[in-house]
């Protein structure tokens, strides 16, 4: 049985134990680039999987499928730091996109990461002041939705399961989200996939070791460029001269 208290208190502490507070919403994609050791890879990887975690004495590495929306990929970069830092299992462990409820440790990777994304206490405050005495809308869950950077589907679940939605009221307001968030003047990042062309790059450890090897001169510039190449990242490998060299505001 999901204990979600307890789930609530370990994404306080993983929280805390990241530079963050209990309650902000946060960025998660920086501070899983700031995680010693982790190496962090965007690829498409289907229609069926969300992400994955790889993890041993040697290796932390998490994928996330860079085809699905950019807030659906935040809330599965905070599923696979549950299966990093609380799964007692180590090795590979693939998320399904599709919700496993036989699953006990998805689950809980799950409401880990609805609770990371979007704290109890700081969920409840929001809600109550974009809410008030008003009854739900559209609109209304946009706001919540766009406050703490969650995808829509997982701040309808989150809802739900809270008790603030039930789920032939969650059905009415998976229509049209887009434009409306549009047309309330939100962008519509979070709602859409990664660019095409920026769907397969890697960050993190990975690069940290190629630049070590490049520093002390150890392997030839052709195998650092095979290996920049191994991790789609050309713009390291062949340069990027977009900026022209010139210092960045």
């Amino acid at each position: 049985m999901i204990d979600k208290l307890e789930l609530n208190t370990k994404a306080q502490e993983l929280r805390e134990l990241l530079g963050e507070d209990a309650n902000s919403p946060l960025d998660i994609f920086s501070l899983a680039g700031q995680i010693d050791g982790l190496t962090i890879v965007y690829y498409p990887l289907g229609e069926n999987i969300s992400g994955m975690c790889v993890k041993d004495d040697k290796v932390k590495l998490i994928a996330i499928n860079s085809t699905m929306s950019y807030g659906r990929q935040r809330f599965s970069l905070a599923h696979e730091f549950y299966h990093l830092y609380f799964d007692d299992l180590s090795g590979f462990n693939v998320c399904a996109k599709k919700f496993d409820p036989k699953n006990e440790i998805e689950k809980k990777a799950d409401q880990f990461a609805s609770y990371f994304i979007a704290p109890y206490k700081s969920l409840r405050a929001m809600i109550k002041k974009i809410c008030g005495t008003d009854s739900y809308s559209l609109q209304n869950i946009i706001a919540i939705e766009q406050y703490f950077g969650m995808s829509h589907q997982a701040t309808l679940w989150r809802l739900i399961t809270e008790g603030y939605l039930t789920k032939a009221d969650a059905e009415k307001y998976s229509i049209g989200v887009i434009s409306a968030a549009k047309s309330l003047g939100y962008d519509d990042k979070l709602y859409k996939p990664t660019p095409v062309e920026l769907q397969k790059k890697t960050y993190g450890h990975y690069l940290k070791q190629v630049e070590e090897l490049r520093q002390k001169d150890i392997v030839s510039s052709g195998k650092i460029d095979e290996l920049l190449l191994d991790a789609f990242r050309d713009d390291i490998a062949f340069g990027d001269d977009e900026n022209g060299g010139e210092a960045i505001d």
